[in-house]
């Protein structure tokens, strides 16, 4: 009965793989390749190119790096603490044995 029930399972996930090999095909196939990215042209006059970050993206990575650089990110200290509630005995009523 448990060689049935691996059998079942095992066949299931090559089913599932099938499918999602099969999927990622057809995905492919429709991709739509990006066209190329034109020049914008800036208040100076020179183009810039799409792709590079804006001012408010410049400025996020510069803060997170300042701040992972000074050290100001969460520390743990790594200690475990575990308290024993002695009063909170709600499983006495449904285990009979305690």
């Amino acid at each position: 009965m448990a060689g049935i029930s691996v059998g079942v399972v095992f066949c299931i996930l090559l089913l599932i793989v099938c499918v999602l090999v099969v999927f990622s095909r057809l995905a492919q196939d429709k991709q739509v390749k990006p066209a190329a990215a034109a020049p914008v042209a800036t208040l100076a006059g020179s183009p810039k190119s799409s792709r590079m970050a804006s001012g408010a993206d410049e400025a996020a990575v510069a803060m997170a790096v300042y701040l992972y650089l000074n050290g100001r990110h969460d520390e743990e200290s790594g200690v475990l603490t575990i308290q024993v509630n002695e009063h909170s005995l709600w499983h006495e009523e449904l285990n009979e044995r305690l």
